[in-house]
């Protein structure tokens, strides 16, 4: 079966994969939809002052960066909603201790997800979904980081590169910039910090419960207060400028169906991934996908090269994270 053929059976619409990311600037620079989303992400940096033209002082490194292109789909139908491009640093060039100091990710425990559904689903509580606008944008960087030109930008001025003012998607240090000023502007606004997941943010005042789940530029509010919902998230909107995604349909992999009888998750769009990165979409399903009669011994079998070894990890880890609905 082709890939779209195995993603329709499944109820994916026929046009999900018609719309291909280029995988590079010059393949993207062919077409008019790319080059508006590259400009409109230019225009938002310079908007952010993100950055300063200035010639390479001595003794400075520089890093590179690049494009990244995602299609963005709705999660209730798949359509395509809008074409993103994101301007990304190579963080990978950056010297510890010169270029940064510290690195955290605000990335909460999956634990702590399924506990808040499960409050959500017992209370009858709210729980709504917001995406940052270029959230990384937002933090402001301490280090004195040189960048080069993105690629199609050109300055008046040759050999110039640009002088990071606020932290850019790939710098070793963005995320933890970013949850630096996003963790003060809560705490300022009533909220605390728990303790055991320090991405879960609460707020309680009487009978008013709610609670803030952050997950790098993803989050997720809940409580039995809609006031102060739509209180934090126009608060949010102010400083940060957020979209509203409305009810909770699609978060870290999971698909979250919500009904009068609870509330469903499920991973069947990641697990169509896996088998589509594994090249096993077209295999027959079977309940015992391996020959059971077969002996598995540490000093037998060639042993994987670099590159194998590395994608067999990959799957490993993809496939426990499938546990979270497929125990």
């Amino acid at each position: 079966h082709t890939v779209e053929t195995c993603y329709k059976k499944n109820g994916f619409p026929p046009n999900f994969f018609s719309k291909t990311e280029p995988k590079s600037f010059k393949e993207a620079s062919q077409s008019d939809k790319w080059i508006k989303a590259m400009n409109a992400e230019i225009e938002a940096l310079e908007a952010n002052h993100t950055w300063i033209l200035t010639d390479l002082p001595p003794n400075k490194s520089v890093i590179g960066c690049k494009w990244v292109y995602k299609v963005k789909h709705k999660a209730y139908d798949g359509l395509v909603e809008r074409y993103k491009a994101r301007l990304v640093a190579k963080g990978y060039t950056q010297i510890e201790g010169q270029d940064y100091l510290d690195t955290f990710s605000p990335v909460t425990k999956i634990t702590t997800v399924r506990l808040l559904l499960a409050l959500v689903v017992v209370n009858n509580w709210h729980l709504k979904q917001l995406d940052v606008n270029n959230a990384f944008l937002h933090g402001d960087l301490n280090e004195e980081v040189y960048m080069t030109l993105p690629p199609g930008m050109h300055s008046t001025k040759s050999n110039q590169v640009c002088r990071l003012q606020r932290s850019l998607y790939g710098l070793k240090q963005a995320s933890r910039q970013w949850y630096a000023r996003l963790s003060t502007f809560l705490i300022s606004h009533g909220y605390r910090q728990c303790s055991s997941d320090h991405s879960l943010f609460i707020k309680q005042h009487l009978q008013s419960f709610t609670a803030l789940l952050v997950y790098v530029d993803d989050i997720v509010l809940s409580g039995n207060d809609l006031l102060e919902i739509k209180s934090i998230t126009q608060l949010l909107d102010e400083v940060f400028k957020i979209k509203d995604l409305g009810d909770l349909k699609f978060f870290l992999g999971l698909e979250v169906a919500r009904s009068k009888q609870g509330i469903n998750i499920c991973q069947r769009k990641y697990v169509l991934d896996i088998l589509h990165d594994a090249g096993m979409l077209g295999s027959k399903p079977v309940f015992t996908p391996i020959d059971y009669a077969v002996r598995l011994h540490q000093q037998s079998g060639t042993p994987l090269d670099d590159t194998a070894n590395s994608s067999y990890r990959r799957l490993i880890g993809r496939l426990i994270y499938l546990t979270n609905t497929r125990p």
